[in-house]
């Protein structure tokens, strides 16, 4: 039986939105799927972090998940963080309809994301190739916009 998560994003922007999660069994890779509203049009990081904190906003779900430490970097890159995802991008409008695969997180297991956080960021992630630290560190994606704790989907 498939193991499901679900993220609510909320943040002190206007951006919102539910992110779900659906891995068919160990080892496979995690389908993405979901919406988010009320973005600026454009490229936006998106990010699991390595804390569900939210005590303090998105400021306190901590850096990127690393557990591995590794530099910043695509989703397809063998040198990443495990919660590298890449960007989302906004619509005229400023929705997302997301729809997408990550091979390396995972919803149990060393690379779970369970009770971490997922994080919009407010610029676009440059995947590491910005020639910067900061680049290697972040992905220069900026402030946070929005975020939301990955908890298990309850199966209908």
């Amino acid at each position: 039986m498939p193991i499901k998560a679900v993220t609510i994003l909320a943040g002190d922007s206007p951006v919102k939105g539910q992110i779900f999660f659906e891995q068919a069994g160990p080892g496979q890779p995690v389908k993405i799927t979901g919406e988010l509203h009320n973005l600026t049009p454009g490229e936006h990081g998106f990010h699991i972090h390595e804390f569900g904190d939210l005590t303090n906003g998105c400021t306190s779900a901590g850096a990127h998940l690393n557990p591995y430490k590794k530099t910043h970097g695509a989703p397809q890159d063998t040198e990443r963080h495990v919660g590298d995802l890449g960007n989302i991008t906004a619509d005229a409008g400023g929705n997302v309809k997301l729809q997408s695969e990550d091979k390396i997180i995972s919803l149990e297991g060393q690379n779970s994301i369970i009770g971490r956080a997922l994080v919009v960021h407010e610029k676009n992630d440059d995947l590491g190739k910005g020639g910067n630290e900061e680049s290697k560190r972040t992905g220069n994606a900026g402030g946070r916009l929005a975020c939301g704790v990955v908890g298990i989907k309850k199966t209908e």
